[in-house]
């Protein structure tokens, strides 16, 4: 809320006004909070700026430590935690969190640490570990039970407020909610007695400026430990380029000295808030003060932003719904319109009749119509003058959608039409020409706003120089507000879009100078209501199968709600996934990875995959969809994923360019044969022959449960290689550079072998090798399943990760160069991986991996 720092550097101040402080550049403080440490580190891996108390950290000053590698600095377990950990880091705001890592060693002290790109560089945070013996995963369901047992909007506030208060343990947590101006409004308030109550209370648009609410969107979460801790300055201070580091998306990011003083006038040591996104836009917050310092762990914040995130999931889903019931209240009067008006055109002009259909979706005092220069009024309204000249005003607007405004003088200045009477409208344009309307009035609300201090505060001369200086104030002052109406909410607004629709197909229908834009009209609209009809009845139908059949195979509610749920859900996740390929066909892999990260979350390295790179078409996506969630769902009861076994999961492609996909379970207990055949025995019995005309079998073995499917070969396509991908196609990691002269390398179909024991990374580096052209990739988490993929088969390359958790590839590498086969070393250590100093003629990728590092070490290799 400051005008500038001019002032403070000598430059004349300018102008004092409302729009100074929304260009306060509070993402560029060049510090950040005592709490944490700061380094970045460049495209190489040498350090390029940290915090100035760096000492603290690494014992060493600023300049002993700017331009080192950070291999030299942090310990080589903390260097290859944090090599993996970039490999999930995936769009510009993406931020990943590391709990618990000894940074100098295995044996030091533990640091929370924070990883995120800025500048070109990658930034790096670190902060005390605290100890927190709390589950996150029992916290979170208890929370998000208390969310669902609540009945209306008012109890799901009320308990969102008293979660983020236990997460937490701040002495105030508000949520607050914006209003289309930017003003705020507390809407719920949990905190300790004694220290009184912002409920209720309004809050002006110039409290948050419009820079502080971009970052809410880009960093969801914002805490401010102690206002009076002393700024850490980051050394130095701009880059080669005059830059200052980009600080929007750190968790330690310093506070506005603004900021400071307002929160000091409010008498709050400390703060946090966490954002509220619903479709995109910046919904609202959890706004939690302190009177003391005060800094939860890095993991206990990470949970309360992760409750954010579910609160405001389960806010849009009931707003979604309320307006989903309205939005089909809305078209049941549009029917009836359009079924009335189309046998009797006339009564479009009975604005009583009119403003009574309209009032039964859209509440107003009054409604006027003016159709071919013929007007009608009813209810309170203006004069037919005054609505000539609102109409003109209408007129200049050029607008073709609905128009809503709470106060007539904002579009008419000198409007004499009394408030008392018409405060406020909407107008709806019912012709192509700007000469027809519908319009509804709305009368004045005479009401009472409660705000948090007079909103219409005056400039004053601050510590910092003339501007507009936080308020010091926050005692209640109330407004009386008048000449205004009850605003046009934006349902309203879309509602009213959808009876305007109606009203021109009307007036067009009536109208023989349209009759060929009439005719078209209605086409549209016939084919569009026979596709929805089409597509809704398909969908109930489907639904309502599932229901049942599901019904008929359960033995209690609990196990009836647990199946149908999570087969709803699994057609959920396909038809995600095909509606962001805008419905074209979509990677089988993505498929059995979604399938087995949502059964099993942190143990989906039990389902191993292997095949080619392979589309499936939407429905035959589908179809498999509901396949592999009844193969999980058995297994986990039944079969190897109930014990301690392990599924495969091998596909190829046949002669005729179908698809062949073999489930086979090993591990488990006995297989038996069921005695009965449930609703998802049928499913993955009869699904693909039934739906897309291919073929299923399934052998009871004592072994293991295993099963093989066939998918025509018109349901299924391949992606496109390396040499075909458009320039454009993100390959490159932004540490490690792009893709350059080895675009164009190819395996040519040859079999590699790779060793890696983490299963994200190894399903990434796999997509690598298959876009260079590898015909088949081997994948072994540990050496021993290395050594059965060689007696499995001889493949042409290998590519090895050195350290495998308790075990290091190098037996392998020995076994391997034994063989005559050509291998190389993947490594997030530094230049050359411990405990391979024998093997230094052997090609060394760095984590994280990259198309470009992976194609010039494999060609390495082959021109060796």
């Amino acid at each position: 809320m400051s005008i500038s720092e001019n002032t403070l550097r000598g430059v004349p101040a300018a102008k004092v006004d409302l729009g100074n402080c929304d260009r306060e550049p509070i993402h560029l403080l060049g510090g950040i909070q005592p709490f944490a440490y700061l380094l970045t580190l460049t495209a190489d891996w040498v350090v390029a700026r940290v915090s100035a108390n760096i000492a603290a950290l690494l014992g060493k000053p600023p300049a002993e430590v700017l331009g080192k590698p950070i291999h030299e600095l942090l310990g080589e377990y903390a260097v290859h935690q944090i090599r993996n950990r970039l490999m999930r880091l995936s769009g510009p705001d993406a931020v990943e969190r590391m709990m618990g890592v000894p940074l100098l060693g295995e044996t030091s002290a533990l640091f929370d640490v924070a990883l995120h790109y800025a500048n070109g560089c990658l930034v790096i945070e670190a902060e005390t570990a605290q100890p927190d013996r709390s589950d996150p995963a029992a916290s979170i369901r208890s929370t998000m039970t208390r969310l669902e047992a609540t009945r209306n909007e008012a109890n799901l506030f009320r308990e969102g407020v008293r979660q983020v208060r236990a997460i937490t343990g701040f002495d105030r947590v508000m949520l607050y909610r914006f209003d289309a101006e930017g003003a705020g409004e507390v809407v719920a308030e949990a905190a300790r007695s004694g220290i009184g109550s912002f409920l209720g209370l309004h809050y002006p648009a110039s409290d948050i400026p419009a820079q502080a609410r971009q970052l809410y969107l880009r960093n969801l979460f914002r805490v401010i430990a102690d206002i009076n801790a002393e700024t850490v300055p980051i050394v130095p201070a701009v880059d080669d380029h005059g830059a200052p580091l980009d600080l929007s998306l750190a968790v330690s990011r310093a506070v506005s000295t603004i900021h400071i003083e307002y929160l000091r006038n409010m008498g709050v040591a400390a703060s946090l808030s966490v954002s509220i996104i619903i479709e995109g836009k910046l919904w609202g917050l959890f706004a939690c003060h302190h009177y003391s310092p005060r800094l939860p762990s890095l993991e206990r914040r990470g949970l309360a932003e992760l409750f954010g995130q579910m609160f405001a999931m389960k806010l849009e889903a009931r707003l979604r719904q309320s307006a989903s019931n309205y939005l089909l209240h809305g078209r049941q009067v549009a029917e009836s319109l359009l079924g009335t008006l189309v046998d009797n055109a006339s009564m479009l002009e009975d604005p009583g009749w009119l403003g009574d259909t309209l009032n039964r979706v859209v509440s107003a005092d009054g409604v006027g119509v003016m159709i071919d220069g013929r007007i009608a009024l009813s209810g309170l309204t203006p004069d037919e003058s005054e609505f000539q000249r609102l109409l003109l005003a209408l007129n200049a607007q050029a607008t073709g959608r609905v128009f809503a405004i709470d106060r007539l003088d904002s579009l008419l200045p000198d409007v004499k039409t009394p408030p008392e009477i018409a405060a406020g409208m909407l107008a709806m344009p019912i012709s192509r020409t700007p000469r027809d309307y519908v319009v509804l009035f709305r009368q004045e609300i005479v009401r009472t706003v409660r705000w948090a201090g007079d909103p219409h505060k005056p400039v004053e001369y601050g510590s910092n120089g003339p501007r507009l200086t936080p308020r010091k104030s926050f005692e209640t002052w109330a407004q009386l507000v008048k000449g205004r109406c009850k605003p046009f909410s934006s349902d309203e607004v879309q509602v009213a879009e959808m009876l305007r629709t109606t009203l021109i197909e009307i007036v067009l229908r009536v109208s023989e100078a349209s009759h060929v834009e009439r005719k078209q009209a209605a086409e549209r609209q016939e084919v569009l209501i026979a596709e929805l009809n089409h597509r809704v009845r398909n969908i109930l139908n489907l639904i309502r199968s599932l229901v049942r059949q599901t019904l008929a195979g359960s033995t209690s509610i609990e196990g009836f709600s647990t199946e149908l749920d999570g087969r709803i859900d699994a057609l959920a996740r396909a038809h995600n996934q095909l509606t962001s390929d805008r419905w074209g066909p979509a990677p089988l892999r993505l498929l059995i990875q979604t399938e087995a990260d949502a059964y099993l979350p942190g143990r989906a390295d039990r389902v191993r995959s292997n095949g080619p790179e392979v589309l499936l078409t939407p429905v035959a996506f589908s179809t498999m969809a509901l396949v592999l969630h009844e193969l999980m769902t058995n297994s986990a009861k039944y079969g190897a994923l109930s014990g301690a076994g392990q599924v495969q999961i091998d596909w190829s492609r046949d002669a005729q360019g179908g698809l062949q996909l073999h489930w086979i379970e090993r591990g488990g207990p006995a297989v038996r044969v069921p005695t009965r055949e449930g609703f998802g025995s049928v499913i993955i019995k009869r699904s693909i022959p039934y739906e897309l005309g291919g073929s299923a079998d399934v052998q009871f073995d004592a072994a293991g449960f295993t099963a093989q499917f066939s998918i025509p070969a018109r349901h299924v396509s391949e992606l496109m290689r390396i040499e075909t991908l458009h320039p454009a196609d993100p390959v490159a990691d932004p540490l490690q550079g792009t893709p350059g002269s080895q675009a164009g390398f190819s395996l040519a179909g040859a079999s590699v072998l790779l060793v890696e024991d983490s299963l994200i990374i190894a399903l990434y580096a796999e997509d690598l090798l298959g876009r260079l052209g590898a015909g088949k990739v081997l994948v072994a988490a540990t050496v021993q399943q290395a050594f059965d993929r060689l007696r499995d088969g001889s493949p042409q390359y290998a590519v090895l990760d050195v350290n495998l958790g308790d075990q290091t590839s190098i037996p392998l590498a020995e076994r391997l160069r034994a063989l005559g086969i050509p291998f190389l070393f993947a490594s997030g250590y530094g230049e050359r991986p411990p405990g391979a100093e024998a093997f230094a003629d052997v090609p060394v990728v760095q984590k994280p991996y990259t198309l470009e590092t992976m194609a010039r070490g494999l060609a390495a290799l082959r021109r060796g």
